[in-house]
C-alpha cells in the first residue's frame, strides 16, 4: 500500500530543496519533531528557517489540512510543488544535523542511542539519542551508515534498542495529493490570467467578445450603426474645401443614381492632412452625423500590438465587419502609426507594423475589393506615409485642412460663440485679426480661456479685456508679478519701446497693437505687433523690416545704458532674427548670392532619419558665402535700429515715462505720443480704431 505526502516547505536566506524518499517521509510526519542543537544556533544566528508540516495520516481531516498547507504555501515553495513528490533526509524532521558514524558508534557502546529508524537500504539511519551536550535530553540525528551489516543489527538486538526499517511503498491516498501539488501553480496562473482578462473588458468574457483571452485579433473598431456625433457640417467653419468634398461624399451615398448616371463611382477613400487642430476629426464626426450609413472609428495605434499578426488578423476583422455592413464609412484616425513608409525600420523593416500595412493595402484595393466601404483617414505626417498607400484606388482623395485665414477665423469665431455672452466692445472680426496662425482648436481654447476669465472676474459677459488676456495667456503664458520700480523695469521699458520705434518706423512693419511691462512666461515685457492683412505672402521689404525691429531692443539697451550694460533679455529676439535672416538666403534667395534653394528638402523634413540622412548639397565656399550674407542683413539691420533710437531719444523717454506710469499702453496711444515728435511712415500709419462693431450669433 503506496504511502507519501507531498511536503511544502518555506525556503530563505540561501537554503535550497531537495528530493527525497516517501517513506522517510511518511515516517517524519508521523512523529512529533524534536528541534536539535544545530536547528537553534541556525535560529539564532537568523541565517534561514525550514518550516514544516506535519501530518498525522490515522487522524480525521489530517489529509485536507496538509492540502490547505500546501496551497497556501505554493507560490513559495513552487519547486517543490512541480518536483518529483519526493524528498531527502535533509528536508524531513531531521534537519541539518548530522552525526559521524564513528560517533554513532561510540554512543551506542555507552548505551546512549534510544531508537533507530533504517531508509534507504540501511544507508541512512535517523537516530534519537541521549546528548550530554544538551543537559541529557533527546536529540534526532541523521548518520549515513557504510551498509546494513549483521553484527551492527546484532548490536542494536544486544542494546535492547528499538529500530526499523522502511520501504519506498507510497499510500494510495498520497498520490492524489501529490498530483494536486504539482498541477495546483499552473492552474492558479492560467485562472489569475483569465479572471485580469475579464476584469479589463468590464466582464465580457464569452467567447469570441472582448474578454476572452485568445480574441487579440478582433477588431477594436468602434461600431454605430446610425451614428449620433451631434456634430454636422453646420458646426464645421473655416475649412470650406475640405466640407465641400465631404459634403459630394454624403450625396453620394444619399443619391448615388445621380453620379452613376453619368458614370461616376464613389471614392474610395478620402486622407485629411493637416497640422493638428484645425478639424480633421472634426470634419469625420461631422460625415459620420450626416451620411446616415453604419460608422466604424478605429485609431492607427489601435492595430499596433506586441504580438505576432494581431494588427493584420483587426485589418482583416475591422473589414470583414465593415463588408457585412456595406455600404459604410470606416474612419482611421492618426493612420500614420500604421501606415509609415517601409523599409525604414531597423533590421531591413519586417516587422509587425509593416505586416498590419501590407494588409490594410489588400484589404483596400485588393484582389477582392471592397465594394461599398469609404476609408476616410487623419494624419498630420503625410510626408512619411507609404506611397502605395496614398495611390488612387486607396485613397482616391487628399483634402488638405490647413489652419484658416481671416474669414475662415471669424467663421470658427462664429461658431464657437453660440452659447457665450459677449458685451458691445467686442468684435469677432478684430479677434480673428489678432490670431494669425490659429487653429480651429487653438481659437474654441480661446473663447473658453475668456468665458473662464470672466466667470473668475464676477463678470456676467466677456469683454475685450478678458479676450486680450487671454490671447496674451495663450501666445505668451500665465501672467507673471509686476516688477517693482527699478533700474530693471526702466531697462526693459526701454527695450520694449525700442521695439516699438524700430517697428513702426521701419516701412513694411506690423503695427503695434501694444506694450506692456506686465511679465508673462519667461518675457518680462511684451511688444505685440498685429498684422494689418492676413500675412499669406511676405515680402522681402516685410522680412527685413520685422528684422530691424526685432532688433530694436537689443539698440535700445545699447544707446541708453551704453554698451557695456546690455543684458541678456535679447537672447530669444536675436534667435528670431538670426532665423529669420538665415531663411532669406537659403529658402527664400533674397540676398546677393542669388534666387537659389540653398537647402536640401531632406534636411527640412520633419523625420529625424531623413533628415539625418539628407545630403550637403553645398560646397565649403557656398557655405561661407550663406554666413557672410547672413551677416550682412543682420548687421544692416542693426545700424538701421541704432540710427532709429539716437534719432528718436526725446520720443523714447516719453514713451517709457507713460509706460512706467501706466504699465500697459494701446498701439493708438504710442502712436499718438510718436507723431508729436516724428512722422510715421505712410504705409505703416494707422487709422485710430473705430467704435468696435458688437458680437451678432
Amino acid at each position: 500500500m503506496a504511502a507519501s505526502s507531498a511536503s511544502a516547505c518555506l525556503v530563505g536566506n540561501g537554503m535550497s530543496t531537495h528530493c527525497s524518499k516517501s517513506n522517510l517521509r511518511k515516517f517524519l510526519y508521523s512523529r512529533r519533531l524534536v528541534p536539535s542543537t544545530s536547528l537553534q544556533s541556525l535560529g539564532k544566528r537568523a541565517k534561514a528557517g525550514v518550516v514544516k508540516a506535519s501530518l498525522e495520516p490515522r487522524q480525521n481531516g489530517g489529509r485536507r489540512d496538509f492540502l490547505k498547507l500546501l496551497l497556501g504555501n505554493v507560490g513559495v515553495g513552487a519547486s517543490a510543488l512541480l518536483g518529483s513528490g519526493k524528498a531527502n533526509a535533509d528536508d524531513q524532521g531531521v534537519s541539518s544535523s548530522r552525526m559521524s558514524y564513528s560517533r554513532f558508534l561510540e554512543y551506542l557502546d555507552k548505551d546512549r542511542v534510544k531508537k533507530v529508524d533504517l531508509f534507504e537500504n540501511g544507508t541512512i539511519a535517523i537516530v534519537e539519542a541521549v546528548s550530554p551536550e544538551l543537559g541529557n535530553r533527546v536529540q534526532r540525528v541523521r548518520v549515513q551508515l557504510p551498509g546494513l551489516s549483521q553484527e551492527l543489527l546484532q548490536k542494536f538486538r544486544e542494546k535492547n534498542i528499538d529500530f526499523a526499517a522502511h520501504n519506498a511503498q507510497e499510500d494510495s491516498g498520497s498520490l492524489l495529493f501529490n498530483l494536486i501539488g504539482n498541477l495546483a501553480f499552473p492552474l492558479i496562473l492560467i485562472g489569475g490570467l483569465f479572471l485580469l482578462s475579464r476584469r479589463s473588458s468590464g466582464g465580457m468574457g464569452g467567447p469570441g467578445g472582448p474578454g476572452f483571452p485568445l480574441a487579440f485579433g478582433q477588431s477594436k473598431a468602434k461600431f454605430q450603426m446610425e451614428p449620433n456625433t451631434g456634430v454636422t457640417f453646420d458646426d464645421v467653419a473655416g475649412v470650406d474645401e475640405a466640407k465641400q468634398d465631404f459634403m459630394e461624399v454624403v450625396e453620394f451615398l444619399k443619391k448615388p443614381e445621380r453620379f452613376t448616371a453619368v458614370g461616376a463611382r464613389i471614392p474610395k477613400g478620402v486622407l485629411l492632412v493637416g497640422p493638428p487642430g484645425t478639424g480633421k476629426t472634426l470634419l469625420a464626426k461631422a460625415i459620420a452625423g450626416e451620411a446616415g450609413v453604419p460608422f466604424f472609428s478605429i485609431s492607427g495605434s489601435e492595430f499596433v500590438e506586441m504580438f505576432v499578426g494581431i494588427g493584420a488578423s483587426r485589418v482583416r476583422d475591422l473589414f470583414k465587419k465593415a463588408k457585412e455592413n456595406a455600404p459604410c464609412i470606416v474612419f482611421v484616425d492618426e493612420i500614420d502609426a500604421v501606415g509609415r513608409q517601409r523599409g525604414t525600420g531597423i533590421g531591413g523593416g519586417n516587422d509587425e507594423r509593416e505586416q498590419t500595412l501590407n494588409q490594410l493595402l489588400t484589404e483596400m484595393d485588393g484582389f477582392e475589393g471592397n465594394t461599398g466601404i469609404i476609408v476616410i483617414a487623419a494624419t498630420n505626417r503625410a510626408d512619411i506615409l507609404d506611397s502605395a498607400l496614398l495611390r488612387p484606388g486607396r485613397f482616391d482623395r487628399q483634402v488638405t485642412v490647413d489652419v484658416p485665414d481671416v474669414k475662415g477665423r471669424t467663421e470658427i469665431l462664429k461658431v464657437h460663440a453660440n452659447n457665450k455672452k459677449f458685451d458691445n466692445d467686442v468684435s469677432l472680426d478684430v479677434i480673428a485679426m489678432r490670431t494669425p496662425g490659429f487653429s480651429g482648436a487653438d481659437l474654441a481654447n480661446l473663447l473658453n480661456e475668456a468665458a473662464i476669465l470672466a466667470g473668475r472676474r464676477g463678470k456676467t459677459a466677456i469683454s475685450s479685456k478678458e479676450i486680450d488676456d487671454s490671447i496674451d495667456r495663450i501666445v505668451a503664458g500665465m501672467e507673471g508679478t509686476v516688477m517693482t520700480d527699478g533700474k530693471s523695469k526702466s531697462l526693459v521699458a526701454y527695450h520694449e519701446v525700442g521695439h516699438a520705434i524700430c517697428g513702426t518706423l521701419t516701412p513694411g512693419h506690423d503695427p503695434v497693437q501694444k506694450v506692456t511691462l506686465v511679465p508673462r512666461g519667461q518675457a518680462r515685457g511684451l511688444t505685440w505687433f498685429i498684422p494689418s492683412d492676413d500675412p499669406t505672402l511676405i515680402s522681402k521689404q516685410q522680412l527685413f523690416a520685422r528684422i530691424v525691429g526685432g532688433l530694436g531692443g537689443r539698440a535700445a539697451e545699447e544707446v541708453i545704458f551704453g554698451e557695456p550694460e546690455v543684458t541678456t533679455g535679447a537672447a530669444g529676439d536675436l534667435q528670431q532674427i538670426t532665423g529669420l535672416a538665415k531663411q532669406m538666403v537659403v529658402t527664400f534667395g533674397m540676398s546677393e548670392i542669388g534666387p537659389w534653394s540653398l537647402m536640401d528638402s531632406a534636411a527640412q523634413s520633419a523625420d529625424v532619419i531623413m533628415r539625418m540622412m539628407a545630403r550637403n548639397s553645398m560646397s565649403e565656399k557656398l557655405a561661407e558665402d550663406i554666413d557672410s550674407a547672413i551677416k550682412r542683413i543682420s548687421d544692416e539691420a542693426y545700424e538701421i535700429a541704432l540710427a532709429h533710437i539716437r534719432n528718436n531719444r526725446e520720443a523714447m523717454d516719453k514713451i517709457v515715462e507713460v509706460l512706467l506710469e501706466k504699465e500697459t499702453i494701446t498701439g493708438d496711444e504710442f502712436r499718438a505720443i510718436l507723431s508729436e515728435f516724428v512722422e510715421i511712415p505712410v504705409e505703416n500709419r494707422v487709422a485710430p480704431a473705430a467704435t468696435a462693431t458688437p458680437v451678432t450669433v
